[in-house]
């Protein structure tokens, strides 16, 4: 059994309004140095039984975690 950790961002060029958000708190609270802050999301789980773990999780965010159209993901397994 392995630890998957699967990290979903927008991709460059695309808007991400959470990020512009944040980085308007961030500059309303005196940190006027941050910039192009972007949010993602991190999804972890355990994976067991599969041969090749990273690729199972490539297909689980082919087909459901990320929408590769607008998103990029990276996976960590452990």
């Amino acid at each position: 059994m392995a630890r998957v950790k699967v990290h979903i961002f927008l991709k460059p060029g695309v808007l991400d309004v959470q990020g512009k958000a944040v980085e308007g708190a961030l500059h309303g609270l005196g940190w006027a140095g941050v910039s192009d802050a972007r949010v993602g999301k991190l999804i972890e789980f355990d994976l067991d039984g599969a041969a090749d773990l990273a690729a199972e999780a490539k297909a689980m965010c082919e087909k459901l975690l990320a929408n590769t159209v607008i998103e990029s993901y990276r996976i960590e397994v452990a």
